[in-house]
């Protein structure tokens, strides 16, 4: 899932409306959709939803989980892979304030071959599912 703070996901959105870079992904839309209702809960969508909106308006597709709760399903994305050119990060760790907070774990590898394999497998798991739908602003 695509987990970034304000700072990354300003970045973020920055580079994808550049278009210079290759940027693209796959989150638990289900997931996506349950943070928006928590920061509208908390008042606190102002300034993000705009970002996200943006982020998700470019090469991301999402994945239709089963919403959290006792007794359902667990089949939500929880594992985050990130390839920047020929170093990968990959674990259970959001790329957020909140991520430092929680018992979490994250690999840096510098290898460019694997960064190759996880970028085509990211590009895999993209084509199985469709666009993002986010509520409205």
């Amino acid at each position: 899932m695509l987990a970034v703070d304000h700072d990354g996901a300003g970045t973020l959105a920055q580079v994808i409306a550049d278009g210079e870079v290759d940027v693209a992904g796959c989150v638990d839309a289900t997931q996506v959709r349950e943070v928006i209702h928590q920061w509208r809960a908390n008042d606190n969508v102002s300034w993000k939803l705009p970002l996200l909106q943006k982020v998700m308006a470019g090469p991301f597709t999402g994945k239709n989980s089963t919403p959290y709760g006792d007794g359902t399903v667990h089949d939500f994305m929880h594992a985050k892979v990130c390839v920047c050119d020929d170093t990968v990060f990959v674990g259970s760790f959001n790329l957020s304030r909140s991520g430092e907070k929680n018992a979490e774990n994250v690999l840096e590898i510098h290898d460019a071959a694997i960064a190759d394999r996880l970028a085509a497998f990211v590009d895999t798991v993209r084509a199985r599912y469709g666009p993002v739908e986010l509520p409205p602003a």
